[in-house]
């Protein structure tokens, strides 16, 4: 049974008259639809099976009670590796967007007021698919509310990565809305570094299409914010889609991502790493969709926790029927740092063909004693051999990322971060 909106959510719902006045009709369609979505479902509660390791309330309550300060860029990727776009505070800063080949750029305001758009095809709809079987009404809220977002068409072999970098202050509350499709053939990788706000709701939909390749790394740093996040990603025929996110600090975190893998031999991977103390919860929740033949899925998850904080791991891969030589994996594992730290796991499979080969583990554990007694007789302090077995243990999931240049300089940047602690 839906439960009830809470009244800034029914504020939020109540769509500005002007700004629907001025939309094209694709756009005012896709925004009442998720609308109703919102009204029908409710808003997820405590009692519900996949909010069950995670309070919602953070997402939902009407005031922010903290501040903060993610006004430097996270310089992690130089800019000659990357086209960067910059957002402050859930707005985009750039007054004119990149031109750059092999690929459109435009933004979600701009697009809104054309009565028609090739996103059409995509915005809110494979968020509306994603709701089956599992209602994500909080992804539905951003769908009917979202003026913030980019739009990218990637026709060709983009050489850049494009970079998203966001920076927030005091107690901006942002609701972000990506699109991106990927033409058949076509090839482009999307960076996304820093905090949309100290609270944000961000979704991304994505479309690959036949023999397309989509690679995808997040960053997610500082000390106070609560971010939500989707990805939803409909993958075609011979089709790639790689993201992998690395969370360093934060409240709260909870990144979902719901893949439906539709054409025959696709590929996907979703992997992360974090590293958490104190008051940090992250939540890792993902649901892979086999419903075509010969597709492989991985999912390969690294949390590092310490002075009691909590990571959380959900992961489904479900296999249709018809979906034969499948191939699942997944794995789930945590580094406790201390006794007062959790780590709360619920892999599944959900199989209905009969010629798969599909794995799901999870595992939790302190640091190996015996490594760190090596290390600590040749000579290495124990803080600094403490830092080099949580490099090791993470750098399994950072293998995921298709560039070696850019698994590189994560690695560079977890070990910055360890320093530091």
């Amino acid at each position: 049974m839906a439960s009830s909106l809470r009244g800034d959510t029914a504020d939020r719902l109540r769509l500005n008259e002007n700004l629907l006045a001025t939309s094209g009709q694709w756009f005012k369609n896709a925004r009442l639809a998720a609308a109703e979505r919102v009204e029908s479902q409710g808003l997820p509660q405590r009692r519900d099976e996949y909010w069950g390791y995670t309070q919602p309330d953070a997402f939902l309550q009407k005031k922010i009670d903290f501040d903060v300060d993610l006004n430097s860029p996270l310089e992690l990727f130089s800019k000659e590796l990357s086209e960067v776009i910059n957002y402050k505070n859930g707005i985009l800063q750039e007054k004119k967007l990149p031109a750059i080949p092999g690929c459109s750029v435009e933004s979600l305001s701009d697009a809104a007021t054309l009565d028609n758009h090739w996103a059409g095809t995509v915005f809110g709809k494979l968020e509306a698919v994603g709701q089956i079987p599992v209602q994500r009404s909080l992804a539905a809220l951003n769908t009917a509310t979202a003026s913030q977002g980019l739009l990218i068409l990637v026709t060709g072999k983009v050489k850049k990565p494009i970079r998203i970098n966001a920076v927030c202050e005091g107690t901006s509350d942002t609701i972000i809305h990506h699109i991106i499709k990927v033409e058949r053939g076509a090839n482009v990788t999307l960076i996304e570094t820093g905090q949309y706000g100290a609270r944000a709701n961000v979704v991304l939909e994505v479309e690959v299409e036949g023999d397309g390749t989509f690679n995808h790394i997040r960053m997610q740093n500082g000390h106070e914010h609560n971010a939500l996040t989707h990805i939803f990603g409909r993958i075609g025929t011979n089709s790639t889609f790689k993201s992998f996110t690395l969370t360093s600090g934060g409240r709260l975190t909870r990144n979902e991502c719901i893949l439906d893998l539709v054409g025959d031999s696709s590929r996907v991977s979703v992997a992360g790493a974090c590293i958490g103390d104190e008051k940090f919860h992250h939540d890792d929740t993902v649901f892979v969709t086999h419903n075509a033949a010969n597709c492989e899925s991985r999912q390969v998850f690294k949390k590092v926790l310490r002075d009691g904080s909590v990571g959380v791991f959900q992961g489904k891969i479900l296999v249709k029927a018809g979906a034969q030589k499948t191939d699942g994996y997944q794995i789930s594992q945590s580094l406790l740092l201390d006794d007062n730290s959790q780590f709360l796991a619920k892999p599944e499979l959900e199989i209905y063909a009969d010629d798969v080969v599909c794995s799901h583990g999870s595992t939790s554990g302190a640091i190996d004693e015996e490594a760190l007694f090596y290390l600590r007789s040749r000579g290495v302090p124990k803080a600094k051999a403490i830092d080099l077995l949580t490099l090791s243990f993470i750098a399994e999931a950072i293998q995921e990322v298709e560039s070696p240049e850019l698994a590189d300089a994560l690695l560079a940047h977890v070990t910055a971060v360890l320093e530091v602690r």
